[in-house]
């Protein structure tokens, strides 16, 4: 391709690109002129704002009100444009998420079946496993072996401790209360969450005290399940020794 003319494609877009700018120009340079108040349609620029103490942007900011507003109110709540690199991981990410799904619901299955055959694990719920009273329903509701990436189990003895103790002593999946993201997440809700409820609060609302919540994400489940391993090793090691 001659470098030295421009390609139909960058040319077309140059041509865009300019127009939308010559079109934004003659918006903005139109609203700095429009009277907000003589309709009595636009309570944004016309009627005290709360957020700023009973500004009325049209009184107090006359032909720049518009302006003003888009960058107090709608800058402030929705944020700029994106920049090009951060457009890329998003888009990286839409491309990707089949993929990752996929990786989050075979390893929570494998996370599952492990903690399942586990002597310290007192109960598991998880959708894979025929042992779940839906399995049924998922089978036929959902694609082959995609069960989801989130399953909660409960710790033998039903102790708060050992169950905070386990969750403390992971050192791959990170101790965080949300779900969903690439990287392991694990939280105890009894002593997190909804530790400000009562006992029967929380088992009102289906915490009880043994209940732990794993967000599986896409590591190698080698080391999940080794992490998981042991720290159920330590937390049980711990309470023999109390017990003693």
């Amino acid at each position: 391709m001659d470098t030295e003319r421009p390609s139909p494609v960058s040319l077309s877009t140059l041509v865009s690109h300019h127009r939308v700018r010559f079109f934004v120009q003659i918006q903005l340079n139109s609203l700095g002129k429009f009277d907000w108040t003589k309709s009595g349609k636009f309570p944004g620029f016309t009627e005290p704002s709360e957020g700023y103490h009973g500004l009325k942007f049209s009184d107090t900011f006359g032909s720049v009100a518009f302006a003003v507003k888009v960058r107090t109110e709608l800058l402030r709540d929705l944020g700029p444009a994106l920049n090009p690199f951060a457009a890329f991981l998003l888009l990286q990410g839409l491309e990707t998420l089949s993929l990752r799904g996929q990786r989050h619901c075979e390893n929570a299955l494998a996370l599952a079946k492990f903690l399942e055959s586990h002597p310290n694990v007192s109960w598991i719920s998880y959708l894979g496993l025929p042992s779940h009273q839906s399995h049924e329903l998922a089978n036929k509701l959902l694609r082959p072996n995609a069960y989801g990436g989130v399953l909660s189990f409960g710790v033998k003895g039903s102790d708060v401790k050992i169950a905070s103790k386990l969750v403390d002593s992971l050192k791959l999946a990170s101790h965080l209360a949300n779900v969903g993201d690439a990287k392991t997440l694990v939280i105890h809700p009894a002593s997190t969450t909804h530790s400000q409820l009562t006992e029967e609060e929380q088992l009102l609302s289906g915490v009880t005290p043994d209940l732990i919540r794993v967000s599986v994400g896409i590591e190698d489940i080698r080391d999940i399940i080794a992490d998981f391993k042991t720290a159920l090793d330590i937390a049980f090691d711990i309470s023999a020794k109390v017990n003693l």
